[in-house]
Formats: C-alpha cells, sequence, structure tokens
C-alpha cells in the first residue's frame, strides 16, 4: 500500500484575503488526488478555514508570520511592524533550523505557503520540496514600509530559493523574483440564489441588498450611524453589532460567503484580492475605499477596472454612510461578463504534478 503524500500549508492570518487564494486551489488538488493528506498552519480560526476549505485536513493553530500589524483594515502600524521584524530576525538561522526539525517531524512531501517565508527556509534547509502562492510578497511589503535593509535581503532570499513562487492575478510584479510562475485569477464563485434569499428575508421585487465586508482584520463600520438609503438593504457582520434598521447579520443568512457576494447588488469592501477577484468572477460590482497607503492596491484597482465595475470613495465617505450617489453611478454601468477563475485549476495541476514526481 503506497503511502499518502503530506502537503502541510501554511496560510497568513493578515486578513481573509490569503485564505480565498489558497482554499480554491486545495479544493482542486483533492478532487485530483483524493489520498492526499494535508496539514494547514494557521491562525485564522478554525470555522472560518473549514467553510472555505471543503478538503479534510488537519489544523494546526500557529501564530504564523507577521505579515503587517495593523490597527484597522486600512492602518499598519509600520514602527510596531518593523520592530517586529527586527526581533524575528534577531535569531533568524536558530528559527530556521527549528522549522526544517518541525517539518522533518511532520514528515512533509511538500510545504506551500501562502505567503509567510519561513517555511520556504526551513523546507529548503531539511531537503524538503516547497512553492509560494500570493498575489503579494512580504519582502515587498517590508521594504516599503522598512526599507531596503539585510532583513529584506533574508526575506527576498526565502523566496527565490523556493521550487516556485505562483503569483497570481491580479498581482504585484515580483520582477526581482527568478522563480515567478504567473497564474491566472483564483476564487471560490458561489452560486447565486437571490430568489432564496428574497423569499426568506421577504423582499419586495427591485429591493438592493449591499454585502459590507472588509476582509477580516479586526474593525468595524459605523454602519449604526448611515443614513437610511431607500430600497437598500445593509448585509453586515455579527460581530459589528449594528443597530440600523435596514442592517441584516450575515450569520443569520443560511448562505456561505460566496454564495451570499454572487446573490447581493453590490459589494462595499477595501482593496484586497479575495474580495475583488470573488466579485469579479461573480459579476458583482464593488464600491471600494480608498486605501492608497497599501503598495498592492494599484494593481488591484487597475485589474477591477478592466474586468470588473468598480468605483471609489473616500475614507470620511465610507464612515459617514455616504454612498448612494456612488452605489447609483455603480449600478448604472454597463455589465461585465463575470471571469472565470482559470488560475484554481492551473495551480492545483501544478502541484499535483510536483506531488506526484
Amino acid at each position: 500500500m503506497t503511502e499518502k503524500r503530506h502537503l502541510v500549508v501554511s496560510i497568513t492570518a493578515h486578513g481573509y484575503g490569503h485564505v480565498a487564494q489558497t482554499a480554491p486551489v486545495l479544493n482542486a488538488l483533492y478532487r485530483l488526488m483524493p489520498d492526499l493528506k494535508i496539514t494547514v498552519r494557521c491562525a485564522l480560526e478554525p470555522e472560518h478555514l473549514r467553510s472555505r476549505i471543503q478538503a479534510p485536513f488537519s489544523h494546526l493553530a500557529e501564530p504564523g508570520d507577521i505579515g503587517m500589524l495593523m490597527s484597522s483594515p486600512l492602518d499598519v502600524r509600520v514602527a510596531e511592524s518593523c520592530a517586529a521584524y527586527r526581533d524575528l530576525h534577531a535569531g533568524w538561522d536558530r528559527r530556521v533550523a527549528n522549522e526544517a526539525q518541525l517539518l522533518r517531524d511532520m514528515q512533509a512531501d511538500f510545504v506551500f505557503s501562502n505567503v509567510g517565508y519561513l517555511p520556504l527556509a526551513g523546507a529548503v534547509r531539511a531537503g524538503i520540496s516547497c512553492a509560494a502562492l500570493c498575489s503579494l510578497n512580504w519582502a515587498d511589503i517590508y521594504r516599503y514600509y522598512c526599507g531596503d535593509d539585510d532583513i529584506a535581503a533574508q526575506m527576498q532570499s526565502c523566496y527565490a530559493n523556493a521550487g516556485g513562487f505562483l503569483r497570481a492575478t491580479p498581482g504585484m510584479e515580483m520582477s526581482d523574483l527568478p522563480n515567478v510562475l504567473p497564474v491566472s485569477p483564483i476564487a471560490a464563485v458561489g452560486r447565486n440564489r437571490r430568489a432564496e434569499l428574497d423569499r426568506l428575508l421577504r423582499l419586495p421585487a427591485g429591493d438592493r441588498l449591499v454585502l459590507v465586508s472588509m476582509g477580516g482584520i479586526a474593525s468595524r463600520l459605523p454602519v449604526g450611524r448611515w443614513p437610511r438609503m431607500d430600497r437598500v438593504r445593509w448585509l453586515v457582520p455579527r460581530c459589528w453589532q449594528v443597530d440600523h434598521p435596514d442592517a441584516i447579520e450575515i450569520e443569520s443568512l443560511p448562505l456561505g460567503f460566496s454564495d451570499l457576494l454572487a446573490s447581493s447588488d453590490a459589494l462595499i469592501c477595501k482593496p484586497g484580492y479575495g474580495s475583488f477577484v470573488e466579485a469579479a468572477c461573480s459579476g458583482v460590482p464593488v464600491l471600494y475605499v480608498s486605501r492608497a497607503n497599501w503598495p498592492e492596491s494599484s494593481c488591484l484597482i487597475a485589474w477591477l477596472e478592466q474586468h470588473g465595475r468598480c468605483r471609489e470613495v473616500t475614507r470620511d465617505e465610507i464612515e459617514a454612510g455616504e454612498v448612494g450617489g456612488a452605489l447609483r453611478a455603480l449600478w448604472n454601468l454597463p455589465n461585465r461578463e463575470p471571469l472565470e477563475p482559470e488560475g484554481t485549476r492551473q495551480v492545483a495541476d501544478w502541484l499535483a504534478a510536483k506531488l506526484s514526481a
């Protein structure tokens, strides 16, 4: 009897976008390799992981990589982030050695990271095949905020020494990585169940449902203070504790996030890979809040302008709920044909070939 291959997957907990990229790939890979053993290392709540990853997996709740420390979905704690990286890299060789031993103890056959670099460094040290998947890498993000120094060089080396960096579209350029393999968009595309929602909520014909999501980083929008907008209902997370006559808690509905997005009339969000690509692949227009001080934003926005329908609002406008005019302009834009997320199968096929070699 052939022993199961063991894929160890590290997913950063910097918001939900990294899970949104990784989960569809794991689901497609499991269909190709149903005997594959999968271990997911991630600090996000297991309920969220299991809502997105249908493939069977074991979960290790580990702190994971730093990413960037955030005070809100839009605000980076730059000084604290740079200090955290200095602490991490002060004992870098020891950390890599410990990671290598952990991966050996786990009997990993392949390490797949989105997009922490320590698992990649540990895999290389242990002689285990590895690869990264993401629309960004932390070396580029670190340089943007903290400068191009020895820490950035160490981070860059970890990514460059991996067996491949599958750069999801849309994504940052990463021209200085020799192992970049561009892949098409990746997304979990939900099913439009709007008729079912309308019956459940007893919505009159013509009422609009607007999904409001800030991507999993702890924060909330003051939707309770937003002015009422004729025939518009706001779908919001329960943890925001919104007291508004037109607010509906997402958790009260019998739909997963992808189906809920595909059933909505618009999405309000910050620029983020998962939100933008899932919306474009579901044919849902996007109202996004300005996030100029995040280096990935420009490539995401340029791509969505080309492939979807979108409008930008300011942070002040989103805080005050002054979005009526922007939403009406959004709904007046001509429809775009939803995209097929072909990158999902591309990455799954690539991983299956590596795991079967």
